[in-house]
């Protein structure tokens, strides 16, 4: 069954809840303090940039971009899962050097299998692609089949996740491949990342049934590339103009994945649109907080339930 429903500061094994209440879950996810780290952000490398990764609570990984390199290897040893949005590179890339670092530690400390949680396309093109013996070893058979350092599971949208003490929705995303995004529930409500993706009701129509405390939204491209934009399913400013008018209210929305020396383009052409809500762009090294207004976040989620 699938229940369906730094810088500035702003703002044991996983069980897969297919079973979990939505009820349940909605009381659980209103007692979290959340902290996320933003490891890399960027739509690509250079000096001070990084691609996507977010450490939230020290212990699970939202993608696996090169952001993670910048971890120290104790930091590396508490993470005991990965959800990843999609295949590509700058959201896998660290996955398996993360598995090589930490193999002899977790090992002699008996730690479980990292859990590795993505849609069964994106864990075959994982196997198919990465680890395969020739770009890099398997590690979800290292350093022997039954005691692997990385273990995968299949998730699809609507599944919720509960990884240690993080309650998490996976959400749709459309991608040239297929994605996910994911939403993170914490007392103050729903931190929202919507992983690459270009227009897309369906997110739209998940969110105007919870509270969204904060929304990470891509904006690869500025308007002057909005055709490749399209190709590549990613949104540019005009296009996250259309999308941000299917959100409730004033959001504070920060935006990511734009390419290293574009940010202060992207960003006026985003200034320039209006909009109602509190935007500015992400930078490698953020820390966000969410932790207040449990209240306020327990009656949508109870409402959803219903």
């Amino acid at each position: 069954m699938r229940d369906r429903p730094g810088r500035p500061r702003i703002g044991p094994l996983a069980v897969r809840t297919r079973a979990l209440s939505r009820l349940r879950f909605a009381a659980l996810s209103t007692q979290c303090h959340m902290q996320i780290r933003v490891l890399g952000c960027s739509g690509s490398i250079a000096a001070g940039s990084r691609t996507t990764s977010f450490l939230l609570g020290g212990d699970v990984l939202i993608d696996a971009g090169t952001g993670v390199g910048d971890l120290t290897l104790d930091e590396m040893l508490r993470i005991d899962h990965i959800v990843v949005t999609h295949s590509h590179l700058d959201h896998v890339l660290a996955i398996g050097l993360l598995a090589d670092s930490v193999t002899r530690r977790r090992r002699a400390a008996g730690r479980p299998a990292i859990g590795v949680h993505a849609l069964p396309e994106t864990i075959a093109a994982l196997r198919a692609h990465v680890f395969n013996g020739v770009i890099w070893p398997d590690f979800s058979r290292l350093p022997d089949p039954e005691h692997p350092v990385l273990r995968f599971h299949p998730v699809a949208v609507g599944d919720r996740l509960e990884l240690g003490r993080h309650r998490l929705e996976v959400l749709p995303a459309r991608h040239t491949v297929p994605a996910v995004g994911y939403a993170v529930f914490g007392a103050a409500g729903a931190w929202v990342f919507t992983g690459d993706t270009g227009p897309n009701p369906a997110l739209w129509r998940r969110l105007a049934q919870m509270p969204v405390a904060q929304l990470v939204i891509e904006t690869a491209f500025g308007d002057d590339e909005r055709v490749l934009a399209g190709i590549s399913q990613h949104l540019c400013p005009a296009l996250l103009a259309e999308e941000l008018k299917h959100l409730a209210g004033p959001t504070e929305v920060c935006i990511t994945h734009i390419k290293p020396g574009e940010v202060a383009a992207v960003m006026g052409e985003i200034a320039a649109l209006g909009l109602p809500h509190k935007v500015r762009a992400l930078a490698t090294g953020d820390l966000i907080e969410l932790g207040e207004a449990a209240q306020a976040a327990e009656a949508p989620l109870r409402a959803a339930a219903d």
